[in-house]
């Protein structure tokens, strides 16, 4: 995934684009990332308005599109503006070769448009969600998450949801620290999962103490993984019953306590195994399982390869030159 197509046309929002030629454009190569071949991809030659006074002009025609690792669809500030038959075209093509697709936001119109998403999971902007489910009622709308994938078609929820989606695809492909280190040249955080919540209820003064202290909670949990508390005792830490402090927690951060913990020591499992040459058993330790079955298990289903494959497959050719040279 390090050829990147923007589908570019009159209309699209200017975040959604920067934020994709934010993560997939810079040289970031002396921070351990991979290159990437980013292109703006367009029907017309251009220049292509924008909202807000600004123009584009692209470098490829859709054609391009067949050359792609990845295709990525900015969203429309008007949602119900129409798509050009020859995009919808594209899409449908890209997507038939079983290249990944992904819209920001009300992008999700535009693979509805193009029928991609018929029968199909998608999510977007939790006010467009109810027009979307109208427009496309074969669409199986979600409400309340950030993103999600059905079927190689990534869709996501407004604004800084559009910056999550970008990053996890960075993560799938290229590992937690090519995406870590996105996300803190793009001072951002570096992991929120597809089932968080898009918007919590507005605190009051009490929300706000028990927000502080659920985060307090968090960064403790973070620095002691590889223990591992349980929801017992974060609940002890916060000093909440069990049931108590997994009613906040839910409502503070969109998932369970035990979803959360997992997702972390995974991350941590997949850093270690990218940095470290220590035995996958000790990998488990460390990031907090309880035993190596439990973590392969759960591993496998996370990412959909064993720790060993994800290791071989994330060693650069630096580190296999020096497990060669250790190794002779």
């Amino acid at each position: 995934m390090q050829r990147v197509a923007i589908v570019v046309q009159p209309g699209i929002r200017a975040f959604d684009l920067a934020v994709i030629t934010e993560v997939w454009g810079p040289d970031r190569s002396r921070q351990g990332v991979p290159p990437f071949e980013l292109r703006r991809c367009a029907l017309e030659p251009g220049p292509i308005a924008l909202p807000g006074g600004l123009t584009l002009v692209p470098d490829r025609g859709l054609d391009w599109l067949g050359e792609a690792d990845l295709v990525v669809v900015p969203a429309l500030a008007e949602p119900d503006d129409p798509t050009p038959a020859p995009v919808l075209a594209a899409l449908r093509e890209a997507h038939a070769r079983g290249v990944p697709v992904a819209a920001l936001c009300a992008g999700a119109f535009v693979l509805a448009e193009a029928g991609l998403l018929e029968g199909r999971r998608a999510v977007t902007h939790w006010w467009l969600a109810p027009r979307l489910a109208e427009r496309h009622p074969g669409v199986l709308v979600e409400d309340d998450l950030l993103f999600v994938c059905d079927s190689g078609l990534w869709t996501s929820a407004g604004v800084a949801a559009g910056i999550d989606l970008c990053l996890h695809l960075v993560r799938e492909a290229h590992g937690a620290e090519a995406a870590a280190a996105i996300a803190r040249s793009m001072v951002t955080g570096p992991f929120r999962t597809g089932d968080h919540a898009q918007y919590l209820d507005r605190p009051t003064a009490a929300a706000d103490r028990t927000a502080e202290t659920l985060a307090a909670v968090r960064e403790r949990a973070l620095r002691r993984l590889h223990e591992p508390p349980d929801v017992a005792t974060l609940a002890r830490w916060a000093g909440m019953s069990p049931r108590t402090f997994a009613r906040h927690f839910a409502a503070a951060t969109g998932t369970t306590p035990h979803k959360w913990l997992l997702g972390h020591r995974l991350d941590e499992a997949r850093k270690l195994l990218e940095r470290t040459d220590h035995p996958v058993p000790e990998v488990a330790r460390r990031a907090g399982f309880a035993s190596e079955v439990t973590f392969r298990q759960h591993f496998t289903a996370y990412v959909g390869v064993s720790p060993r494959s994800y290791r071989a497959a994330a060693a650069t050719p630096r580190n296999r030159d020096d497990s060669v040279r250790k190794g002779s």
